[in-house]
């Protein structure tokens, strides 16, 4: 398996570790009497690091297209090698930022977290550009 498959393979099992982390505490909640179909959606109806959690699967769900489609046509093009480097790197970017999220909202914490974010899509731009170049040019 690839790099660039591999890091596909933990993105989708970090974000469902974040549902099942959402799923497990909704579990407890229903157990505990509370009504199945009463939950908010974006978490804003629990503890706010319950809520911040809900964001965290969010911002992973709402991500992956991105990443997906840029590591999907790398490896559908032969051209895992621009990919493959860095792609764990964006893993670890992207729980990082996840951590950072559900940890806190302090300046300094969201401070972290942009960064993380940022670095994701300093990497995929670069990639995006790569996979042009060498996909047009035919290299």
């Amino acid at each position: 398996m690839s790099t660039t498959i591999l890091a596909l393979v933990l993105y989708s099992l970090w974000t469902l570790a974040l549902l099942t982390g959402i799923a497990s505490w909704r579990t407890v909640l229903t157990l505990g009497g509370r009504p199945a179909n009463r939950f908010a959606v974006d978490g804003s109806d629990v503890s706010p690091a319950k809520q911040r959690l809900c964001r965290a699967h969010a911002n992973c769900y709402e991500h992956f297209p991105i990443i997906a489609g840029l590591l999907v046509a790398a490896e559908l093009s032969d051209l895992s090698a621009i990919t493959d480097d860095l792609a764990l790197l964006v893993i670890a970017a992207r729980v990082a930022q996840s951590a950072a999220h559900i940890g806190s909202t302090r300046p300094m914490a969201v401070v972290v977290r942009f960064g993380f974010l940022a670095v994701q899509i300093a990497i995929e731009v670069w990639w995006a550009v790569e996979l042009l170049r060498r996909g047009l040019s035919g290299a």
